[in-house]
């Protein structure tokens, strides 16, 4: 890589952490509002997406969705994606405009402005504490027993092996899904790694390809059928990297 493209994929990085924040500052009353309380979720909700989306169309990033999911207003989902790059927040909240609460890890709560939001109305998840995993267990269920929806990435975080298309699921998701008989919405994310991945000298502008997959329903199944349901949801999502349909 010559100097001068490096030197243009730093500025836009950068210019990727000034937009974080850009948005945040301009709503910034609305959005101490809207997270001051749960009852405000909806509102707060909107704002983000135009967060988001005004974060991926600065960087040149152009989202394309292919939705197969007729989602029901007012109705409870559990949203899972693969999981690639810190792009896949935005990418979740411009293709999904059905409420939900993301559960994500406890280290996005140090970025500036982005996180005192982030915490104030996730569910954050510190990975290396058992206990952490537990209350946040807990409070999925909370959420989900107000009418909720939830959105999990369920590889844990973005896999450190960057050669794999997709590393095994945890249970979290699939088990919240059935104690709580709400459908299964997977999602992928075909360009989000190529585009904006986690190694600082690499990606570029261009189309975002989202699909958005038809509802696996939870009714009837039970907890001895978790590793079926989450084996299913894999396998959905691992089709769809190797044979895009958009």
């Amino acid at each position: 890589m010559n100097i001068l493209k490096a030197g243009l994929i730093a500025l836009w990085r950068i210019w990727f952490f000034i937009l974080m924040g850009l948005p945040i500052i301009v709503m910034l009353p609305f959005l101490l509002v809207f997270s001051s309380s749960e009852k405000f979720y909806s509102q707060y909700f909107y704002c983000t997406r135009i967060w988001a989306k005004s974060i991926l169309y600065g960087m040149g990033f152009i989202p394309k969705k292919l939705n197969a999911a007729n989602l029901i207003k007012g109705k409870s989902y559990m949203f899972v994606a693969n999981h690639t790059s810190i792009i896949d927040i935005m990418m979740m909240l411009a293709v999904i405009d059905h409420p939900f609460i993301f559960v994500g890890k406890k280290e996005l709560t140090k970025i500036p402005l982005f996180g005192f939001f982030y915490k104030r109305t996730c569910i954050v998840v510190d990975r290396g504490n058992q206990q952490s995993k537990l209350r946040v267990f807990k409070e999925c269920q909370r959420r989900l027993n107000q009418g909720n929806s939830i959105c999990i990435f369920p590889e844990g975080g973005v896999p450190e092996d960057k050669a794999r298309e997709l590393v095994a699921f945890k249970d979290g998701a699939f088990r919240l899904a059935i104690d709580h008989q709400i459908p299964i919405v997977p999602i992928t994310f075909h360009d989000n790694k190529r585009r904006f991945s986690y190694t600082f000298f690499s990606g570029s502008p261009g189309i975002m390809r989202a699909k958005v997959h038809e509802i696996i329903p939870t009714v009837n199944r039970r907890q001895e059928e978790k590793r079926e349901l989450k084996k299913e949801v894999y396998d959905v999502i691992l089709n769809e990297l190797r044979n895009p349909s958009l």
